[in-house]
C-alpha cells in the first residue's frame, strides 16, 4: 500500500478545525506525509494553538513538512523590528510593520499569545517560523504557498513571489512539467473541484478561505491527497 501524501493549505488560526481535519478525517499513519502550505496564523481565534499542534505533530515524529506563508513572514518581521527598537523615555510604541500586520490578522495572533507587542511572542515560535521552507519539489508536484514567478528563467529564485503572488501562468517546462499545488488566494469549492478533476489545469489552489463566514462555497479547511487526488472538506468549527 502506497504511503499517503496529504496537503493542507492556509489554516489561519483555526486550531479546532485543523485538529478535526487531521484526527477525524485524515487519520495519518506514521509513514504518511503531511505537507502544510503556510499561513498557520492570523485572522482565526487561536494561532498559538495551531503552532503548538504543528510542533506537537513534529515531536510525535509524524512525517510533516512545513512551508512559509506571507503571514508568518509578517510576524517574523514585526518581531524583529519590535525586538530591535529602544523604548523612548520608557514609553513603548508599536512599530510600523506590526501596525500593518495587525490589519491583516496579526491582531488575533497577538491576542492568542496574550501579547501587545510582536516582540512578546516567545522566541521558540519565531525560530520555528524562520526554518520554514519556501517550496517543496516532489517528482510530480511543486508545493508552494502562493505561486511561482514564471516570467523569469528560474521561478525558484523569486522568494517574494512564492509567498505573495496572486496571479501566475504556469510554464510547465520551467518546472519539469510538474503541477503547482498552492494556497494563498481563496477559491470556492466548485472551482477547486473542477480544477482537481480536470487534466487541463497546471495548478491546484487548495485555499478555501477557512476564516470566511457566511459566504456560499467558502469557509472550510481542505485536505488533499496527492496520490489519488482525493479531497477532504472540514467545515470551520472555530468561528
Amino acid at each position: 500500500m502506497m504511503n499517503k501524501r496529504w496537503v493542507i493549505p492556509d489554516i489561519h488560526g483555526c486550531a479546532k478545525t485543523l485538529r478535526a481535519l487531521v484526527e477525524n478525517m485524515i487519520k495519518p499513519g506514521k509513514f504518511d506525509t503531511l505537507y502544510f502550505l503556510g499561513d498557520y496564523i492570523d485572522r482565526g481565534p487561536d494561532s498559538k494553538a495551531v503552532l503548538d499542534y504543528l510542533m506537537e505533530l513534529e515531536e510525535q515524529e509524524f512525517q510533516v513538512k512545513f512551508l512559509l506563508g506571507n503571514h508568518e513572514d509578517y510576524c517574523i518581521k514585526a518581531w524583529d523590528e519590535d525586538r530591535s527598537k529602544k523604548s523612548f523615555f520608557g514609553i513603548k510604541r508599536k512599530m510600523k510593520i506590526q501596525s500593518i500586520w495587525e490589519i491583516h490578522g496579526g491582531k488575533e495572533t497577538l491576542e492568542s499569545f496574550g501579547a501587545t507587542y510582536a516582540g512578546e511572542i516567545p522566541e521558540k515560535y519565531i525560530n520555528w517560523m524562520r526554518k520554514l521552507k519556501y517550496y517543496i519539489e516532489l517528482d510530480d508536484f511543486v508545493l508552494v504557498h502562493a505561486g511561482l514567478n514564471f516570467k523569469i528563467d528560474d521561478p525558484f529564485t523569486d522568494k517574494e513571489a512564492m509567498i505573495w503572488t496572486r496571479e501566475f501562468s504556469v510554464v510547465p517546462e520551467k518546472i519539469r512539467n510538474r503541477k503547482v499545488v498552492h494556497g494563498h488566494v481563496p477559491v470556492d469549492l466548485e472551482f477547486m473541484h473542477h480544477v482537481i478533476q480536470s487534466k487541463a489545469y497546471k495548478f491546484i489552489d487548495l485555499d478555501n478561505g477557512v476564516y470566511i463566514e457566511n459566504r456560499v462555497g467558502y469557509g472550510n479547511l481542505i485536505g488533499y491527497e496527492l496520490n489519488e487526488g482525493t479531497q477532504l472538506i472540514q467545515t470551520n468549527i472555530d468561528l
